[in-house]
Order: structure tokens, then sequence, then C-alpha cells
């Protein structure tokens, strides 16, 4: 039997990159999965993938910059009962650096902040409640958001993604006195800088800054972030809520 056996999590993002590796990882432990994406043809794709290695996963097509796309999301994925758990992965990630605070377009910054902060609110509004059920039953249930150490470091060139996921981590702990007398647990998992299809548009300088200052100095993978994700949405983190864990091999020791 695995950990998460019976129990059904949203994943958001999942279409790719360490969304989908999330996914894998927590399907592998027993969960049953609604992959939550943007993109139908990977997002369908993806789903196909865990299913033909086993698990059981489903897509839905979801835009958290559109507050009727979530909530229709929402109507779907809770439709045959309620949800033991999220995870909130979907974030603007690709090509949002290279201007200064005083160059940076209101557009991009509305742009970012209404995918990364905004639609992490969306989804947390949407869902929450399904969950809340399932704590009536069960006395637990489960809240994971994506941050990044970039966040804690201060990256130079990339405020509006800087302080969308410090705000993503600062919703966590307030989100987490919300929801405590329910039993649901709500934490942040922050990484480094990844080797997956996003980093592809990441400048080298930043590449080269993680590399030379890394305690560990590989290069971060998706699967060094999983255990730490699929560790907070099981039964042995029970009392560990309201936190923010980095993965990001010594790159911010915090």
């Amino acid at each position: 039997m695995g950990t998460l056996d019976n129990r059904t999590i949203v994943v958001t993002g999942a279409a790719r990159g360490l969304g989908f590796a999330i996914a894998r990882r927590l399907g592998a432990d027993g969960a049953t999965l609604w992959l939550a994406d943007v993109s139908v043809d990977r997002g369908r794709e993806a789903a196909a993938k865990l299913v033909a290695d086993g698990l059981t996963a489903q897509f839905v097509r979801v835009d958290l910059a559109d507050a009727d796309s979530v909530d229709e999301m929402a109507a779907r994925v809770t439709a045959d009962g309620p949800l033991y758990g999220l995870v909130n992965n979907a974030a603007l990630a690709d090509g949002v650096g290279g201007k200064a605070i005083h160059e940076l377009a209101i557009a991009d910054w509305d742009r970012v902040m209404n995918v990364n902060l905004r639609g992490t609110f969306l989804v947390s509004r949407a869902l929450v409640p399904s969950i809340i059920e399932y704590s009536e039953t069960h006395r637990t249930g489960r809240v994971v958001t994506i941050g990044s150490d970039a966040a804690l470091y201060g990256s130079p060139k990339l405020s509006h993604y800087i302080a969308s996921k410090g705000g993503v981590a600062a919703l966590a702990r307030t989100m987490a006195r919300d929801l405590g007398s329910y039993g649901i647990t709500v934490n942040t998992v922050s990484p480094g800088l990844t080797e997956s299809e996003s980093a592809q548009h990441v400048p080298q300088h930043r590449h080269d800054l993680y590399r030379l200052n890394r305690a560990l100095g590989r290069a971060q993978q998706p699967a060094d972030l999983v255990g730490a994700v699929a560790f907070l949405m099981g039964d042995e983190a029970s009392y560990i809520t309201g936190q923010e864990l980095a993965v990001n091999g010594g790159f911010v020791l915090h």
C-alpha cells in the first residue's frame, strides 16, 4: 500500500518540469492525481504517461489568470468527492527576468503577479473548501506551495517574480493559521535553480551564480525536490505547518 492510497491530490502546472515530477512521485505513493495546467496537449500527454506507468491520473485545464477557469477546474476535480490535498506549483518562470525595478513595465509586473500570486490565491480559495470537507471525516489534509529560493536570496532583475514567490510563501503561512483547526497543514517548498525545461531560458550568469555558490556542487534536478514535497504531503508531516523548506543544495542557507 502506498502512503497516499485513496487520497486525491491536485497538482497545478503539472504538464512538465517540476510539476510533472511532483505528480509522478505522489502517484507512485498511491495518490489519485489531477494534473491541472493551461496547456491542453501537454497536460493530456503528461496524464497519459502516468497512466501508462500504472498510476491514476487525469488532466484538467486551468488558466490561473482567469477566475472563471479556476472555478470550472474546481467544480470538475471535486465532482466525485472531496480532495485530500493540493500542490500549488503553477507559475510563470520562463523568460521573466532581465530588468531592474525601475525598468520593469507595469504590464509585465501584472502578468507575473496575476498568475503566480493571485492565481495561487484563486486556486487555494476554490479548492480549500473541498479539503476542509475531507478533513471533517479524516481529520487531515495537505497544501504545499512551491516557492523559490530566489525570493530568499533576493535575486536582481527579477522583482516581479521575487515578489510573487515571496508572496506565496507568506500566503501559505497565513493559510496555515486559517486551516490549522481543521487538521490541515500548509507549507512551502522553495527549490533553487533546477535543471528543467524552464531553466533553459535562464541567463547563463545565473546558472554560474548557483554553480559557484551551492554548498553541494552538482546541478539541481527535479528529483531532488519531489521527496520533500511527498514528505510534507504525507502522514509523517502531520505536525509541520506554516514552514518554508529551501531545497537548493545550500545556495541559500535558510
